[in-house]
């Protein structure tokens, strides 16, 4: 499954931003897709999921700020970025996983996009 993620800018604090993940296939339909985010000199880390069924799970730190959902087409799936602060800023992945079950576990996907990236000025 190939993955084009985009949406990446720059934004001032308390900003919005939209990123896109499309999916190049319909496989990726029925499986559940993650954003990941890395952060210069950091480790990647788990920011959002959604299951094929639309259930969502974040992160503790992007909870009430970013809303991940899936368009109807079932190929796109979008995360709405809030009230950006500049710990956000970082490079962000989309990925597609093993299941069809939300997982912060990026040992569950096997498919990763090329990233985007999202810089927040304070």
């Amino acid at each position: 499954v190939q993955l084009q993620a985009s949406g990446g800018g720059l934004v001032q604090a308390g900003g919005s931003l939209r990123l896109s993940c499309a999916a190049m296939r319909r496989t990726a339909s029925n499986n559940a897709v993650g954003w990941f985010r890395q952060a210069p000199g950091k480790e990647r880390e788990f920011v959002a999921s959604i299951g094929w069924k639309g259930s969502a799970y974040y992160a503790d730190s992007v909870k009430g700020r970013f809303t991940i959902s899936r368009e109807s087409n079932m190929n796109t799936v979008n995360l709405q970025m809030n009230n950006l602060e500049p710990e956000d800023t970082a490079v962000y992945y989309c990925a597609v996983a093993r299941g069809s079950l939300a997982t912060s576990r990026d040992s569950q996907y096997n498919y990763w996009g090329q990233g985007t990236l999202v810089t927040v000025s304070s």
